[in-house]
């Protein structure tokens, strides 16, 4: 065997572990007894001891010194590999193990702390997950930027520089399209009646059937916050029911769809190696994106959904296709960033950018969180925050310490936007099969263009080949205005 050979070999190895570990996060939040919170903490910082320090081994940095790239996937793997070694060895051991076991706890202490509306029963242990995450990017840092560090765990490469700018150009365009919907005489109606959460949950099985979710290597189940989990032949996904609200349950499950797709549509030879995983969180965003909104809210699709929900529900208030599409795209205010229409969404990730970096700088307390959270919401969406578990505690990503991953959401916009522009240049009789509740075309088409590379590229190379175009935020702006143009008649 070569040194190359040793190396993919031990890797692989890594690779299963870390899946285990990933198995153990997914029974917390959907199977794991309530009592058992601090004895998987434990076992979740025992975890990832054994895998910080596979990831830091002195052998791995030995065997990249001599290891020697035969083709692109060889040579795609090493720089992986290289990259993790590079960030493990700045990372105490003690330090990782910590937050592994701080943020499993915390996540238990988010749940009830939003269930009962207890803001004050939570503040602690934000505190300490924040204070951590600064300890842990300040090693990352090596002197730089504390959230850039962070930010390049989910988005390599990202800056927040380039991430504000990027917004600065948006916010406008985005605000004002906002403007003009909620001003128009034209406004859709909302569903009216209460949905069945059995019936719900059957109907967000056969919507993710509708996209191709492969129940073999898959399975659904409930969750307080929705999410995918696993790779290679275990992707998983989860939804949560609100009888009153059916979109919440059905657009969940075709935006974790959207992430199990692509882990499930990477190339099988990659399966367990540093190739084997979305190449980014904005990558991995743009195809539960695209899913979702896309696709999933198209005037097709949606004509297709209008017709099984009738079957399944009964009248509810709507009577014609057009108009269940206009409802399903229906731009009002609201709280909830997961509930958030399309115009809106991206302007509740710019709120979280700003006080999540400035959480990390120092520049905010947390126990200043709550305050200056209300006090944004309110400037920026016009809106007094009226409990907390539509403010500061709607979100799981901050209990669990994923400081610099809200903005990935909004690069998996641009990103989503610039695929769907070239997915119909190139898909015809795409609305056809939509139409008859087939969204595979568009599926297929995903999978050869970006899914099957994995890691092989980086993120923005890996979107510029499937496009065919460097991607900006244009194509998502100019979707977003011809598409509620015409359904608020603008």
């Amino acid at each position: 065997m070569s040194v190359y050979d040793d190396l993919m070999a031990y890797q692989r190895e890594t690779e299963a572990l870390a899946q285990v570990a990933g198995r153990l996060g997914w029974d917390q939040e959907t199977m794991m007894p309530r009592g058992a919170a601090e004895q998987r903490s434990e076992e979740m910082a025992a975890m990832e001891g054994v895998l910080h320090a596979r990831r830091s081994d002195p052998r791995v940095g030995g065997w990249l010194e001599q290891a020697v790239a035969v083709d692109e996937v060889s040579a795609a793997q090493l720089r992986q590999i290289r990259r993790s070694y590079d960030r493990a060895v700045k990372v105490p051991g003690s330090l990782a193990q910590e937050l592994a076991r701080v943020t499993s706890m915390a996540q238990g202490i988010w749940a009830e702390a939003r269930a009962k509306e207890d803001v004050p029963g939570f503040l602690p242990v934000l505190a300490e997950v924040v204070r951590l995450r600064q300890e842990e990017g300040a090693a990352l840092a090596a002197g730089g930027d504390v959230y850039d560090a962070l930010m390049d765990d989910y988005e390599p490469g990202a800056t927040a520089a380039v991430t504000g700018a990027m917004f600065d150009r948006m916010r406008p365009r985005l605000v004002a399209l906002r403007a003009k919907v909620l001003g128009a005489s034209r406004q859709p109606a909302p569903l009216k009646g209460s949905f069945g959460a059995e019936a719900q949950m059957r109907m967000a099985r056969d919507l993710a059937t509708a996209f191709g979710y492969d129940w073999n290597r898959g399975r659904l189940d409930l969750a307080v916050h929705p999410f995918s989990s696993g790779s290679g032949d275990d992707a998983r996904i989860t939804t949560r029911v609100v009888e009153a609200e059916p979109f919440n349950c059905f657009y969940s499950t075709i935006h974790e769809v959207g992430h199990a797709c692509y882990e499930l549509g990477i190339d099988p030879d990659y399966r367990l190696t540093p190739l084997g995983a979305g190449v980014s969180m904005g990558v991995h965003e743009s195809q539960s994106r695209i899913y979702e909104n896309q696709l999933g809210r198209s005037r097709a699709f949606t004509g297709w959904m209008f017709e099984q929900m009738r079957e399944r529900f009964g009248a509810f208030g709507i009577t014609s296709p057009e108009e269940f599409y206009a409802s399903v795209n229906r731009v009002a205010p609201g709280y909830i960033r997961t509930e958030a229409d399309e115009v809106q969404y991206n302007l509740h990730i710019m709120m979280r950018f700003d006080l999540e970096r400035d959480l990390i700088t120092g520049k905010l307390d947390v126990a200043d969180l709550e305050a200056a959270w209300n006090a944004r919401f309110l400037a920026d969406f016009g809106v007094a925050v009226d409990k907390p578990s539509h403010g500061m505690l709607q979100d799981v990503h901050w209990s669990v310490g994923l400081f610099g991953y809200f903005p990935t959401y909004s690069l998996g916009n641009v990103y989503a936007g610039c695929l769907h522009r070239a997915l119909r240049a190139e898909v015809t009789g795409l609305d056809e099969s939509l139409a008859k509740g087939d969204a595979t075309p568009a599926t297929e088409w995903l999978r050869e263009r970006l899914q099957r590379h994995g890691g092989l590229r980086s993120p923005r190379e890996t979107v510029a080949l499937a496009c065919g175009f460097e991607p900006d935020e244009g194509p998502l702006l100019d979707y977003l205005e011809a598409k509620f143009g015409s359904i608020y008649g603008l």
